[in-house]
C-alpha cells in the first residue's frame, strides 16, 4: 500500500459523513486517493461490524479494505438515533438496546467508547457510570491538570480518581493528558498509580494511545540537560590540573550545587570527604540555611569569614566564565518559593471556610506551653472549627497584649518552636520524626500533628523544620519514599552504614557484617554476604528500616494528627505548595514585602503633603538599619505578629493618615493610623518614639 495521500479538499468520513479533521475528537483523518477512502480512525475502531483481520501492515492498520466497503454498506442501512442521518456504525453492546449512532453523534450524546479489548460501545443511558457515596463531599474542588474547579457530580464531563479519595478531573483535561502521554507514562497526576487508574480511565471512555510520550519523540528535547556544569569555584582551587578538571571517583571529582546546580566545588578543595556528602553554594545556602536572607550587595568572602556557623571558601567566579548568574539562580528559587506560598496561603484560607463564630478560649501559662497548650486541646469544649482566643495566665513577666488575635498568634509561635525542639523530633535544621515510647504511650504524635494542623489554619506561622523525606512520608507515603545517607540523624549509625557502603573488597565487606552483627539482628537485616554487590542492598534495607520503618507507628499517629481540619488531604493533593511550608523557613521582611502587605488610605491632601512616600521612605530606612526599630517591630506594632502567617491577615492590614499625633497601631482591624506631617523628619522621629517605647512598655 502506498504512502497515505491528502485532498486539500478535506473529504468527509465514509462511515459518518462529516469534514471534520479533529484528531483530539475523531482521531486522525486519512484519505487514500486509490481507494477513494477517508477515514476517522475513532470511526473506523468503533464501528460495531468490522474487524482486524489483516496484519498491521494490510489494509488500513489490518484493516482491510473490502472489510471497510462492507461495514460501509452495512451503515448505510441504518439511522442514527441522534442525527436521524443513515451511516450510523456504532452500536449499543447493551443487551436488547437497538440503538445505532455515528461517532460524533455519540460524543455529542455523551456515550462512552472503550478504547480497548473488543472496542465496546455504550449509549447514553446504558454507559458506564462512577459510584459516588452520599457521605463525599459535593464541595466543588480543583482539577489537578487545568486547576479550575470541578463540581463533585456524577456527571459525564466529570471522572474520579480510582487511587486517590476527593481527586477529581474534568474529562477534557484526562483526554488530551492522555493523548499527550501516552499508556507509558499517563497515570494518576497525585499519587502516579499506572495501572488501576488507567483501567478505571479505559472503562470510563478515555482513550489512552499505544506510543510513547509526545515529549519522548522529539528529536533533542532534551540535549540541553546533558550538559552538565564542570567548574570549581572556590577561590583556593587546589587542583594542579585547573578548575575544569574532574576525574570521577576520585578527590578531584566536581560535585555540584544540590540546590542549584550551577555552581561546583572539586571534593578536596571543600573538604568533601565522599560523593554522598551534600554541598550547597554560597546563594542557595543563604536562603534555605536557617531561613535566613540578606539583600546585601554580592561581595568576595574571605575564607576566615562564616556564613551559617561555617567556613566559607567559595568566592565570585571569574567573570570570564560563561555561566548562568548566581543572582538569577537565587530570585528563581526565591520566587518559586513565594509562589508555592502562595498557592498554599490560597489553600488555607479555603480550609478557614470551615471555622465559626463560636470561641473557645485557651488559658496558656508561658513558662510551660506544652503542659498548657495540650490541656487546652484535650477539654471536652476544643473544638478546631471553633474561634480560637488565647489568654496567657500565671506569667511572672506577664506579656501584655491589646487583642486575642496578638496573644493567639504568640502561642502559636511559641508553641511551634517547642514542638520542633521537642523529643518527637529528631535531626539539626531539617527534622525527622524520633521513637519516643512514652510520647507513643500518652498520643503525643497525633496531638502535635492536630496542634499543627490547627495552627496553619487558625493563622499560626509555617513549621518550617521538616525534612524532605519525612515531607513525602506524609504525602507520598512511607512505601514510595527512598532515603538516603544524609536522610540518618543517628551519627554512630550514619558511620555504621557508611562502613558497609564503603568497604572495597568482599573480605572486608564480610568483616564490618560481622563486627555489626547485634546492630543488623537488631534491625532485621541480617543477609547472607556472598558478593561485594550484596552491600548495595543491605545499604538499603538500613536505611528503610532507621529512617522509615522505625518510625511507622509514630508517622501513622502524626498523619492522624495532620488530618484535622482537612490539612493532610490538601497536602497531598498540593505537596509542592505545602512543601514550601513545612520544609523551608519563611523569609525575612523586607521593606518591599511590608510596602505590599499594607493597603493605604488617604486623602488628595495627604498626598499633596507626601504622606505614602514617607512611610516608604521609612520602611527603607528601617531595612538598611538607619533605624531604632526593625521591619518586625513595626508589623508587631500594628497586628500583635512578628510575621506573616502563610494564610495572610484577617482583616487585611491597612494604613490611614489621620489627624493625630503619634501613630497608632489597631490590632483589633490590623490598621496602622499615621500622624499628617509636613517632613519626613517630624515623621519619622514621631514613627521610632512611638513604636520604640510601645514595645519596650508590652515587654516591661
Amino acid at each position: 500500500m502506498s504512502e497515505n495521500n491528502f485532498d486539500i479538499e478535506s473529504p468527509p468520513c465514509v462511515l459518518c459523513g462529516r469534514t471534520d479533521n479533529c484528531p483530539e475528537k475523531y482521531g486522525e483523518k486519512r484519505t487514500y486517493v486509490e481507494y477513494n477512502l477517508t477515514l476517522h480512525n475513532y470511526c473506523l475502531l468503533m464501528s460495531s461490524g468490522i474487524w482486524q483481520r489483516g496484519e498491521e501492515d494490510e489494509g488500513v492498520d489490518g484493516f482491510l479494505i473490502e472489510d471497510i466497503r462492507k461495514e460501509v454498506n452495512r451503515a448505510a442501512r441504518l439511522v442514527c438515533n441522534i442525527c436521524r442521518k443513515k451511516g450510523a456504525s456504532i452500536g449499543c453492546v447493551a443487551p436488547k438496546c437497538k440503538r445505532s449512532y455515528h461517532f460524533p453523534c455519540g460524543l455529542q450524546k455523551e456515550c462512552v467508547f472503550q478504547f480497548m479489548e473488543d472496542f465496546r460501545s455504550y449509549c447514553w443511558e446504558h454507559k458506564p457510570v462512577q459510584i459516588f457515596s452520599d457521605k463525599e463531599s459535593r464541595e466543588p474542588s480543583q482539577c489537578t491538570i487545568c486547576l479550575d474547579l470541578v463540581e463533585h457530580l456524577p456527571l459525564y464531563s466529570v471522572l474520579r480518581s480510582p487511587c486517590c479519595k476527593n481527586t477529581w478531573f474534568h474529562r477534557e483535561c484526562l483526554q488530551y493528558q492522555a493523548l499527550s502521554a501516552g499508556i507509558f507514562f499517563f497515570r494518576c497526576a497525585v499519587c502516579n498509580n499506572k495501572d488501576k487508574f488507567q483501567k478505571e480511565m479505559l472503562r470510563m471512555g478515555i482513550h489512552i494511545p499505544e506510543k510513547d510520550a509526545s515529549w519522548e519523540l522529539e528529536d533533542n528535547a532534551y540535549q540541553d540537560l546533558l550538559q552538565c556544569y564542570q567548574h570549581c569555584d572556590i577561590r583556593r582551587c587546589l587542583c594542579k590540573n585547573g578548575r575544569d578538571y574532574n576525574k570521577p571517583d576520585s578527590k578531584w571529582e566536581i560535585k555540584r550545587c544540590q540546590s542549584c546546580g550551577s555552581r561546583g566545588t572539586h571534593l578536596a578543595c571543600s573538604s568533601i570527604k565522599s560523593w554522598e556528602q551534600n554541598w550547597e553554594c554560597v546563594e542557595c545556602r543563604s536562603i534555605f540555611a536557617k531561613g535566613k536572607y540578606s539583600k546585601r550587595k554580592k561581595h568576595s568572602l574571605a575564607p576566615s569569614e562564616k556564613m551559617d556557623g561555617t567556613t566559607c571558601l567559595l568566592e565570585e567566579p571569574s567573570p570570564k566564565l560563561p555561566r548562568q548568574s548566581p543572582g538569577s539562580q537565587r530570585n528563581r528559587l526565591l520566587q518559586h518559593l513565594r509562589m508555592q506560598r502562595k498557592e498554599a496561603s490560597n489553600i488555607l484560607k479555603e480550609l478557614k471556610h470551615q471555622i465559626n463564630t463560636k470561641t473557645t478560649r485557651l488559658n496558656i501559662n508561658t513558662e510551660n506551653i506544652w503542659k498548657s497548650a495540650l490541656k487546652g486541646f484535650r477539654q471536652r469544649n476544643f473544638r478546631p472549627t471553633n474561634t480560637i482566643e488565647v489568654k496567657f495566665t500565671k506569667c511572672k513577666n506577664r506579656i501584655k497584649t491589646d487583642s486575642f488575635t496578638g496573644s493567639k498568634h504568640l502561642f502559636f509561635q511559641l508553641l511551634m518552636f517547642h514542638i520542633q525542639n521537642s523529643s518527637l523530633f529528631e535531626g539539626s535544621s531539617a527534622k525527622n520524626l524520633s521513637v519516643d515510647p512514652q510520647a507513643l504511650k500518652e498520643n503525643l504524635y497525633f496531638e502535635a500533628g492536630k496542634m499543627i494542623a490547627v495552627s496553619l489554619v487558625h493563622g499560626g506561622p509555617s513549621p518550617g523544620f521538616f525534612s524532605k523525606v519525612l515531607f513525602d512520608c506524609l504525602v507520598y507515603g512511607p512505601e514510595n519514599v527512598k532515603p538516603n545517607l544524609d536522610d540518618v540523624t543517628d551519627a554512630g549509625v550514619a558511620q555504621t552504614i557508611k562502613k558497609i557502603k564503603y568497604s572495597e573488597t568482599l573480605s572486608s565487606l564480610q568483616s564490618t557484617v560481622r563486627d555489626c552483627y547485634d546492630f543488623l539482628a537488631a534491625a532485621g537485616c541480617l543477609r547472607p554476604i556472598t558478593a561485594l554487590r550484596d552491600k548495595d542492598i543491605l545499604v538499603n534495607d538500613l536505611l528503610i528500616h532507621h529512617v522509615i520503618k522505625r518510625i511507622i507507628s509514630p508517622l501513622e499517629s502524626f498523619r492522624q494528627g495532620l488530618k484535622t481540619l482537612g490539612l493532610l488531604e490538601k497536602m497531598e493533593m498540593y505537596p509542592d505548595a505545602f512543601s514550601s511550608l513545612f520544609c523551608h523557613k519563611p523569609e525575612n521582611l523586607s521593606a518591599e514585602a511590608l510596602c505590599d502587605l499594607f493597603t493605604i488610605h488617604c486623602s488628595p491632601d495627604v498626598n499633596e503633603i507626601g504622606g505614602a512616600d514617607f512611610w516608604m521612605g521609612y520602611l527603607q530606612d528601617v531595612e538598611s538599619g538607619e533605624s531604632v526599630v526593625t521591619l518586625q517591630d513595626i508589623l508587631f506594632f500594628v497586628t500583635g505578629c512578628s510575621s506573616i502567617p502563610p494564610i495572610g491577615f484577617d482583616p487585611e492590614p491597612t494604613i490611614k493618615f489621620l489627624p493625630v499625633h503619634y501613630p497608632i497601631g489597631n490590632r483589633l482591624l490590623n490598621c496602622l493610623e499615621l500622624p499628617i506631617t509636613r517632613t519626613y523628619e517630624n515623621f519619622k522621629n514621631k514613627m521610632e518614639f512611638t513604636i520604640r517605647n510601645t514595645l519596650r512598655g508590652e515587654r516591661e
